[in-house]
């Protein structure tokens, strides 16, 4: 992810707080954000504008997270229905968020400013979202927001995202519930529920996906058991980088899809 903020994203964010915060609110803003230094004593659109570049340059601030506190208040903001939609904001609004598309950048709820990379390309953001399961979609946006920082904990994300959607499924279902609760017991309720038995099925292609799916859904438990935060480490301290927690989360993202599309087609 580029650790630093683009040129035409400090342009749009000055330009956004000059217009609509004064110079308390701002200095405010700026120092929640932790943007380093004291406020540049320069009109308020310069003064964003001096002070983002200087974080930019500031080795012990992280850009992206002074970025995500900062625009956090505007991206969220719901219209107050009394006077309103601000048509002039919601438009320099789309502007900011167009220009962060373009610089691979992507803005999560809470003042998170991730990597494009970091979401599958196929969005299990938006099945989660329309079935309005919060306790996937808390686990979703602590898995992706996690992936650079935590890689352990967005790795025990990635696991419970899968055995939430498991069990919820196994509840609407009417099914009962396996006495073990763990990843791969629950994966194989699921499994046979849905006709993902490879025995069961007379395309050899399709067979061959089926049979590896068993393998992702167990090493993706066995690796929250020994490398994520879900539990204390012993003598032996697994070292997890962002890649091996990238390819958890997305190897659970694509289950949980394919899952929940299968439920859909059963329906």
């Amino acid at each position: 992810m580029n650790k630093t903020i683009s040129a035409p994203i400090i342009a749009i964010v000055s330009e956004l707080v000059s217009q609509y915060e004064t110079h308390a609110t701002l200095d405010s803003l700026f120092m929640h954000a932790g943007v380093p230094g004291d406020p540049p004593p320069e009109s308020k659109h310069a003064k964003a504008m001096e002070w983002l570049r200087r974080t930019n340059k500031d080795y012990d601030t992280d850009p992206m997270e002074v970025l995500g506190l900062i625009i956090e208040g505007y991206m969220e903001e719901e219209p107050d229905l009394r006077y309103g939609t601000d048509e002039e904001k919601q438009k320099q609004i789309n502007r900011l968020k167009s220009a962060l598309q373009k610089a691979n950048l992507k803005y999560l709820q809470g003042g998170k400013i991730i990597g494009a990379y970091s979401s599958p390309v196929i969005s299990l953001e938006q099945e989660i979202r329309k079935r309005n399961i919060e306790s996937v979609t808390v686990e979703f946006e602590r898995a992706i927001s996690n992936i650079e920082n935590s890689p352990r904990e967005a790795i025990s994300a990635a696991c419970n995202i899968l055995e939430s959607i498991f069990k919820i499924f196994i509840e609407d279902e009417g099914l009962a519930m396996p006495k073990k609760k763990d990843l791969k017991s629950l994966w194989a309720l699921v499994r046979n529920n849905l006709n993902f038995n490879p025995n069961s099925v007379e395309d050899r292609d399709l067979k061959e996906i089926l049979s590896g799916l068993a393998g992702v859904i167990g090493g993706i438990g066995a690796l929250r058991t020994h490398g994520s935060s879900a539990h204390g480490a012993g003598k032996k301290v697994y070292r997890m980088a962002p890649r091996h927690a990238r390819l958890a989360v997305h190897s659970a993202h694509t289950m949980a899809l394919f899952v929940l599309e299968s439920w859909d087609a059963q329906k």
